[in-house]
């Protein structure tokens, strides 16, 4: 009687980790942020905002907007409008190394 048919399947072979490299990286989600400008505001200023306050960025209009990932910058660039949305074309980008190491 043959015992071949009582053995378990064997699981598919799992590359080892260092040969997976940078790929277990490329599936996690990060946190994009496009910054018009920042202001400094009173507490007192801000208990009183309501709707048709204005509050004055430290940008000028038609500066470069920053773009961050994971609260780091990365690029710059303009807004645009991409099918009625908003929408970000890079004038300015960090380089990947220093992208990388930024992340950290």
């Amino acid at each position: 009687m043959s015992t071949e048919h009582n053995q378990t399947p064997k699981a598919p072979a799992v590359p080892p980790m260092k040969d997976r490299g940078i790929d277990l990286l490329l599936d996690i989600p990060l946190e994009v942020a496009v910054e018009v400008g920042r202001s400094r505001i009173l507490v007192r200023d801000l208990l009183q905002l309501q709707e048709g306050s204005m509050i004055e960025l430290d940008k000028l209009a038609g500066e470069p907007l920053d773009l961050y990932v994971n609260s780091r910058l990365i690029a710059r660039g303009e807004a645009v409008v991409v099918n009625e949305k908003f929408g970000l074309r890079l004038t300015d980008v960090v380089s990947p190394s220093e992208r990388i190491e930024n992340l950290g």
